[in-house]
């Protein structure tokens, strides 16, 4: 069983920052990579990016790629989302998942593998 509590959104202006927070507890924590979803008003859950534990791969969505950028502090289990030169394509819920371990980079663009979700941080963007 894993825990995940997602914090830091907002509202904020287009060019703007803003930093997500996914705190991991839970036995099994170790054997889990996590994920950031964001799902948009009337649209589909879609991949932000994903990050795994060990050092392995990072890597994100082609919309967010060279604007978000993930990081992790293992000792504290947990998982950041930092968001530069946002957009108001960006607005919609973000959510922070977990999966496990074994997938494939592949198989964890796909929701269907995450089983563990955090309750969603809303983040708008104004124009």
């Amino acid at each position: 069983q894993v825990q995940l509590v997602e914090s830091g959104g907002g509202l904020v202006q287009a060019g703007g920052s803003l930093r997500l927070s996914c705190a991991a507890s839970g036995r099994t924590v170790g054997n889990v990579v996590l994920g950031w979803f964001r799902q948009a008003p009337g649209k589909e859950r879609e991949f932000v990016g994903v990050s795994r534990w060990n050092g392995g791969s990072t890597y994100y969505a082609d919309s967010v790629k060279g604007r978000f950028t993930i990081s992790r502090d293992n000792a504290k289990n947990t998982v950041y989302l930092q968001m530069n030169k946002l957009k108001p394509e960006d607005t919609a819920v973000y959510y922070c998942a977990a999966a496990a371990a074994y997938y494939s980079d592949s198989q964890l663009l796909s929701t269907a593998k995450y089983q563990y979700w955090g309750q969603g941080t809303q983040v708008t963007v104004s124009s």
